[in-house]
């Protein structure tokens, strides 16, 4: 199984904005052939623009932007916690992890964030860093696998 198929595929900005979308129905994204439905950034809040509805924000790794909206209204799993929770968590100059769905709006590319980790260590995006350069050289960057053969 393709691990950016049905992970969160650590992503730096750069790699993020380049996905290929494909005009199916919904669009899908690929890295290099390989599909991504869910991606893990992590940065620095740079832009946050909070709506009745949802909450917008830039997150910058150092090598782009990423724009990622935050759904206000969006109802959970019993077990986690409101949005709205998420949403206080994100603040100007923070050092955020987000996880969430692949979306494009209006032809930009974001992540719909489903969750929201504030970083206390210092080093977390530079671990993030390396983790998706390793990420990318021994598993993304690969050639994909070969379709299934049905017998």
């Amino acid at each position: 199984m393709d691990p950016t198929r049905s992970g969160h595929a650590k992503l730096l900005a750069g790699d993020f904005l380049s996905l290929a979308a494909s005009p199916s129905a919904p669009p899908s994204f690929s890295r290099r052939g390989r599909p991504v439905s869910r991606a893990e950034a992590a940065g620095i809040v740079v832009s946050y623009d909070r709506r009745p509805k949802l909450l917008r924000f830039l997150l910058d790794d150092g090598s782009g932007c990423i724009p990622c909206v935050l759904w206000l209204n969006h109802r959970f799993l019993p077990q986690s916690p409101p949005s709205d929770v998420h949403a206080g968590k994100v603040r100007l100059g923070e050092l955020v992890r987000v996880r969430g769905r692949v979306t494009g709006f209006r032809g930009v590319l974001q992540i719909t964030v489903m969750d929201v980790l504030v970083e206390r260590d210092p080093n977390a995006e530079t671990l993030h860093w390396l983790q998706c350069l390793k990420l990318a050289r021994d598993c993304y960057d690969l050639p994909p696998p070969p379709p299934a053969r049905r017998a």
